[in-house]
């Protein structure tokens, strides 16, 4: 590997280079977001308690098969896969023409939304019960448990698989090549292409994703602190406000004196 070619190659493509990266974060972030949307949604949706009987049971299960369909099919198949058939297999089959900008975004968010329905259906599971039947109790229904008790509960819990789906998606735009996504990977690709240093060009490309993911982390991980709160705070009263010995010992003294 030769510095003066990194460094020929970074002043001589960088705006390819920014080009690519600022692609690549686009879509990922926009993909998770929207990701993150559907999983909540879905998560929230499969928690239905199941009714004892008639139609709404029936509505109730042939939802919860369909999503279940989504999931593992989204799961069980890479996303390069998955790009491939929703972008060209919608033009042979359909005839629909799509922007490469906007089916990039729709194939992350909905491989996204796949994974994330799971993790959000497992922070709403981890909840305690008591929770429920308190919201319950008071008469809310089952949307307004979720949305006014659970899910602010659940995003704290989901928050680090959240980021880590984020860093996910930020490698796998690189899959997103094959349908000419000019995302990092297709610019260094090009880059490469053009002056036959593949080894320096890739090198370069591999500085670059790791200074996003690292970024991301380091963002994600002061977000999940903030959340958290101090680590070191005063009680000044027991929940109970209950009186201690020693307070009631100088109640008591305090009492003596003023009586004479």
């Amino acid at each position: 590997m030769s510095f003066q070619w990194i460094v020929k190659i970074i002043s001589s493509n960088w705006p390819m280079f920014l080009r690519g990266a600022g692609m690549t974060l686009l879509i990922s972030m926009i993909g998770t977001i929207l990701g993150s949307i559907i999983g909540l949604l879905i998560g929230v949706i499969r928690t239905i308690p199941m009714p004892q009987g008639g139609a709404k049971r029936i509505i109730v299960k042939v939802n919860n098969a369909i999503l279940s369909i989504y999931i593992e099919l989204f799961r069980g198949t890479p996303m390069i896969v998955q790009a491939m058939v929703i972008y060209y297999g919608s033009a042979l089959a359909f005839g629909i023409n799509m922007n490469r900008l906007y089916a990039a975004i729709f194939i992350v968010s909905i491989n996204t939304g796949a994974y994330m329905s799971e993790i959000v259906r497992g922070g709403i599971v981890s909840i305690d019960k008591g929770q429920f039947e308190a919201a319950h109790a008071i008469g809310m229904n089952h949307i307004q448990t979720m949305f006014n008790v659970v899910l602010p509960q659940v995003i704290r819990n989901i928050l680090p698989a959240t980021g880590n789906e984020f860093v996910i998606n930020i490698k796998d735009t690189s899959v997103l090549n094959v349908i000419s996504v000019t995302e990092l990977y297709f610019q260094t690709k090009s880059v490469s292409g053009n002056n036959f240093r593949y080894f320096e060009s890739f090198f370069i490309a591999c500085v670059l994703y790791f200074i996003m993911t690292f970024t991301v982390t380091r963002i994600l991980r002061y977000i999940e602190k903030k959340f958290d709160g101090q680590e070191n705070y005063i009680m000044y009263a027991n929940q109970m406000q209950v009186e201690t010995p020693e307070d009631m010992l100088r109640r008591v003294k305090n009492a003596g004196t003023n009586m004479y």
